[in-house]
């Protein structure tokens, strides 16, 4: 790691991982929704929500989605990564209340380019709700230097 505590291309190997947990509040849903704009009544509406297929509010998938983006710039490969693409598929609903765990494990690298494969998932206990890849663009030694 730097001293911006961020890895280094030449810090990183294929196989490393690290993770992110938090609940998922209601005050996370409602302010997810005042800043994305997103208000689709399946976050907000109890009454809306319990006619769906899902029986009551679940929160955006996004804010789901930024628990990874949390595990990246934060752990791995940390601060100083630059998101360069993200591939998401939603598997199953978070709801408010539920104790969201993300985890990225590195899978490939270009060491020329400075680019980083990352797989991303997040469960919801055993329940597989979000899985994908990320590729990151991460400084070099000779950038801190």
């Amino acid at each position: 790691m730097t001293d911006f505590n961020g890895y280094c291309i030449e810090d990183l190997s294929p196989g490393m991982e690290a993770t992110f947990a938090k609940v998922i509040s209601d005050a996370d849903i409602q302010s997810f929704s005042v800043v994305s704009g997103d208000t689709n009544p399946v976050h907000l509406d109890d009454a809306y929500a319990a006619k769906t297929r899902f029986g009551g509010r679940i929160a955006h998938g996004m804010l789901s989605a930024s628990l990874i983006s949390a595990v990246i710039g934060t752990r791995l490969p940390g601060p100083g990564a630059i998101y360069m693409s993200q591939s998401l598929r939603f598997r199953a609903p978070v709801k408010p209340g539920d104790l969201v765990s993300a985890r990225v494990v590195v899978s490939a690298m270009d060491e020329k380019r400075r680019r980083v494969t990352l797989t991303c998932e997040a469960h919801v206990g055993d329940v597989l709700v979000i899985d994908g890849e990320a590729m990151v663009m991460v400084p070099s030694k000779a950038d801190a230097a």
